[in-house]
């Protein structure tokens, strides 16, 4: 079976919902570690949707977010919780006395 060498197939960036060709997409592991790619599937976004992404470390930033939730606050406290948070070295809460 002979195929195109023109084939490119199109993906859907789950950001914006746009149709784009794989040839133009950018590869993004929702998990952070693009390079280990044993048993992943991988998502594709558009050069726009992925150029807005903040390629920051997120390591621990999953149980930090599970941790803050643990309470009911309102948005701009648990923000401010966030950001005393992320702002300290260990990236633990502070227990508040």
């Amino acid at each position: 079976m002979w195929f195109s060498r023109n084939r490119d197939p199109s993906v859907v960036c789950p950001a914006c919902g746009s149709e784009v060709p794989r040839s133009s997409a950018r590869e993004y592991d929702k998990y952070g570690d693009r390079w280990e790619r044993e048993n992943k599937r991988f998502e594709y976004l558009c050069k726009p949707c992925y150029g807005d992404l903040c390629h920051l470390p997120r390591e621990g930033l999953e149980s930090l977010l599970v941790e803050l939730e643990d309470e009911e606050y309102p948005w701009e406290t648990f923000l401010a919780q966030y950001v005393a948070a992320v702002e300290n070295q260990d990236g633990r809460l502070e227990e508040e006395s």
